[in-house]
């Protein structure tokens, strides 16, 4: 994949801007929008050449990737160098991204806050209105990865069915406009 399209320039020139909203480097996201793009696995090089960027820019952006799991090497018949392949399932790779999301910010931040409740519930003198604000986070927190462990378990087919319930699911719950 040499010459990109208008519109596969558009993708990749976008998606790299919101990488960097989402705290990603600007290359790791163009690199992934390229794969994800990519009818075919991709060698660094050609990863490099496509984009215009430094082949050693685009190995650590590759391990980067590998390492978020939303991008896995393949073999290519006939060529010892690594193919790249970025998971093609939008549901599973945005699952896969929340996992790691989650595994990476959200976990160290509840330990955090339980060790942070616990000390408040020992300080003396007591510190009240920290401890209420550190509990009602602490309860967010694990209300939330509680549902996301039970929404993640659901097969991908029944996420889209849950998710595209929108105002069903209000209206059964009593909640949606009348």
């Amino acid at each position: 994949m040499k010459k990109l399209s208008p519109v596969q320039q558009k993708f990749i020139l976008h998606w790299g801007k919101m990488g960097t909203q989402w705290g990603i480097n600007r290359t790791v996201a163009q690199i992934h929008a390229l794969l994800y793009l990519s009818p075919k696995p991709l060698n660094a090089e050609e990863i490099a050449d496509t984009l215009s960027v430094a082949r050693s820019n685009v190995s650590s952006s590759l391990w980067e990737l590998q390492g978020w799991r939303i991008v896995k090497t393949v073999p290519v018949m006939g060529d010892r160098r690594d193919h790249f392949e970025s998971v093609k399932d939008v549901w599973e790779m945005f699952r896969t991204v929340l996992d790691e999301r989650k595994r990476r910010e959200i976990d160290p931040t509840l330990a955090m806050l339980r060790e942070c409740v616990a000390e408040a519930d020992n300080a003396k003198p007591s510190d009240g209105h920290t401890k209420e604000r550190l509990a009602a986070l602490l309860d967010f927190f694990e209300t939330t990865t509680t549902w996301y462990s039970q929404i993640r378990k659901l097969p991908v087919s029944a996420t889209i069915k849950f998710m595209r319930m929108g105002d069903k699911l209000l209206k059964l719950l009593g909640l949606g406009a009348e």
